[in-house]
Formats: C-alpha cells, sequence, structure tokens
C-alpha cells in the first residue's frame, strides 16, 4: 500500500472520500503533521524524510519544487499532482487504482499529473 501525504489546500472531500472508500489507507494530510503554512521545500523535505508521496493540486509551484530536488540528487518519494477542476469521485477513483495496483518504490522521483 502506498504512504501518501495531502498538501494543505488538498481538496478534503476527496480526503474524506478516499478514506471512506478505503479506511485502511495510509493518508496523512499536511496540517495532522503540523506542517500548515509551511512553504513547499519543507513539506517535500519532510514527505521525502517520511517517504510518503505528496497529493496536491499545485500545478504552479510544487511540481518545480521537487524536480529541484531530483537535480540536488536528493530523495523524492514521488507526487501526484491532480487536476483542481477534475470530479471528486474520478479523482478518488483513480488515486484508488494507484493505491492497489502499484508500489511506494514505483513512484520514486516520479511526478505524476491526473486525471490518468
Amino acid at each position: 500500500m502506498l504512504s501518501l501525504l495531502s498538501d494543505e489546500n488538498f481538496n478534503g472531500d476527496i480526503v474524506r472520500g478516499l478514506r471512506l472508500r478505503q479506511p485502511s489507507l495510509d493518508l496523512l494530510r499536511v496540517q495532522d503533521v503540523g506542517l500548515r503554512e509551511i512553504d513547499d521545500p519543507a513539506i517535500l523535505a519532510w514527505a521525502a524524510d517520511n517517504e510518503r508521496i505528496l497529493l496536491t493540486h499545485d500545478r504552479a509551484t510544487m511540481p518545480d519544487f521537487a524536480y529541484e530536488r531530483l537535480v540536488r540528487k536528493e530523495p523524492m518519494p514521488g507526487m501526484f499532482v491532480i487536476n483542481d477542476r477534475m470530479p471528486i469521485r474520478q479523482a478518488i477513483d483513480e488515486l484508488l487504482l494507484l493505491v492497489d495496483c502499484s508500489e511506494q518504490a514505483e513512484w520514486k522521483d516520479v511526478v505524476l499529473y491526473l486525471p490518468l
């Protein structure tokens, strides 16, 4: 199972839907781990230190920070960038497909844009 971390502004309805559909899901929110209002590089560093794939809607800056980590040869456990215009049900379905059908190591150093 994948270990996930949702960004501060990630849609709470998606988080709730994921947890309802898969109660055993290993998903933390930035708010749950004391990272509220922390800058993006610090969130990515925490995700790397804790081996969690980041869920974000932030297409503007977050992927660039992830690629900067890769250029500096710093760990980056993966990032799923979910289009914020994507229907909630579709986002939940696609994320659960990734959770159920892949392994954590497959997403190391990968930035994946959803929808698939």
